[in-house]
């Protein structure tokens, strides 16, 4: 019981010290960082709706393809 409590305590003031060190460290403000990650959020997005679209009109293809297969 008492390793246990005594890794416990090791993880979570590690936890502490980490995020009290990503906050010391950190680049940008609060502000700043929640718009970097919010237009990369943004720009993800774009690319899998394009990504789906593009893939949904190769199945499509694919698709038609085999319903009305052409004759050589």
């Amino acid at each position: 019981m008492k390793k246990a409590m005594a890794f416990i305590f090791g993880a979570v003031l590690g936890g502490v010290l980490g995020g009290i060190t990503a906050l010391m460290l950190a680049p940008y403000s609060g502000e700043e960082l929640r718009t970097v990650i919010q237009k990369e959020v943004d720009n993800i997005q774009i690319e899998i709706k394009e990504a789906a679209q593009k893939k949904r009109a190769e199945l499509e293809e694919q698709l038609d393809e085999l319903i009305h297969p052409q004759e050589s």
